[in-house]
């Protein structure tokens, strides 16, 4: 199944945090320390074992990787430079604001991180509270001064948008302040009410209004404004970064590139295949190695060609006809001729010699180009 020496992207899951935010439906669990160090040697095992994958890039997220303590998290980076991660590769860690301060940035950084991810969410505090945020405005600020006096010279920060309530005049002034903290990379989100979690519960039982799609749609075309103004360069459907700056790691989701997931619930692509961890803590530190993936599934066929159109077409400079035909021997405007004929009639297409990428009225309505790309509708 591998090939040596096989370059992948390495995501490492830490699923604590120290209260679960109010929209979250990711695999995390607030308190559970007695698992921290049982689960970070199950972690290292797995990272010695990756032989002959090679990292190329790491990304340690979570639940809230700083929770933990920073010598936890320097013993990861340490086992993927044993591992083959390059001392130039991008390694990020995922951090909120209220679980770092001067001395444990400081030591993320000497350890080797280069790429800090904050959880800001919004700069302003109404907001946090309704999402459940732990950390204020202020805190998040300080955060970030601390890791640029810290060394961070590559911050990402993500924002989210569409909130209950929340006017185009207040995102305005939300997003207008993260972008005076400069922010190498920025992140926005527009909220999803996931069913089951509290603030969805909150919406449907009346309690806070719904959130206007319609309003939402206005936020992203100002975030593209604002941040285009403010020299950001659009590259993925959510992500901004300065010249330089966009995320490696998450580069290779978007281009089909192999990775590995490490950690509950984590997803891995190799060769192929894709699989995924057990999202049950006690079974991944209990169970043998083989006994932790609960998913597997074959990726090929027309399912790999929609995912490489799919995740392609993400990304703002849109999909390469020729890189698609050189992978599956077929232009990706004929395979999907119906899907695209119709996107490109509804002006949320550009098609060209080179290249197939959406509009911006297209990148607010992906979803429906999706839909109709799906294998059984593509054939």
């Amino acid at each position: 199944m591998k090939d040596q020496g096989q370059c992948v992207g390495l995501y490492i899951h830490i699923p604590f945090c120290r209260r679960r935010c109010l929209y979250c439906d990711f695999t995390s669990f607030s308190g559970h320390r007695r698992w921290w160090q049982r689960y970070l040697q199950v972690l290292l095992q797995e990272i010695r074992e990756l032989s002959p994958l090679r990292p190329c890039t790491l990304y340690v997220g979570g639940g809230t990787p700083t929770v933990w303590p920073a010598a936890y998290l320097e013993e990861l980076i340490k086992a993927a430079r044993a591992a083959g991660l390059g001392e130039g590769a991008e390694a990020t860690v995922e951090a909120n604001p209220g679980t770092v301060g001067p001395r444990k940035l400081a030591l993320l950084r000497q350890s080797g991180y280069n790429r800090l991810s904050l959880g800001v969410q919004s700069t302003k505090d109404e907001n946090l509270r309704l999402l459940g945020r732990l950390h204020t405005a202020q805190q998040a600020h300080c955060a970030l001064a601390q890791a640029r006096a810290a060394g961070f010279a590559n911050i990402n920060i993500d924002i989210i948008y569409g909130l209950p309530g929340q006017s185009l005049a207040a995102f305005r002034e939300d997003l207008e302040r993260a972008l005076e903290w400069e922010p190498e990379h920025l992140s926005a989100y527009c909220l999803s009410l996931e069913p089951g979690t509290p603030l969805a519960e909150m919406v449907r039982k009346g309690l806070l209004p719904e959130p206007d799609p319609d309003l939402a749609a206005d936020m992203y075309c100002l975030a593209e404004e604002l941040l285009a103004s403010a020299g950001y360069e659009h590259y993925e459907l959510s992500n901004w970064a300065r010249p330089g700056f966009a995320c490696r790691h998450n580069l290779l989701y978007w281009r089909c590139e192999p990775y590995v997931g490490l950690g509950v619930s984590a997803y891995s692509f190799i060769d192929g295949k894709r699989f995924a961890r057990t999202a049950d803590l006690a079974s991944y530190v209990r169970l043998p190695v083989a006994q932790r993936i609960a998913f597997s599934e074959s990726i090929d066929g027309a399912l790999a060609m929609f995912e490489a159109a799919m995740l392609g077409l993400r990304l703002v400079q849109g999909l390469s006809r020729e890189a698609f035909a050189a992978r599956f021997g077929v232009d990706p405007v004929a395979l999907y001729a119906e899907a695209f004929s119709w996107a490109a009639g509804e002006g949320l297409l550009e098609v060209d010699e080179s290249r197939v990428r959406f509009t911006q009225k297209g990148r607010l309505l992906s979803n429906e180009v999706f839909a109709r790309m799906l294998p059984d509708r593509a054939g």
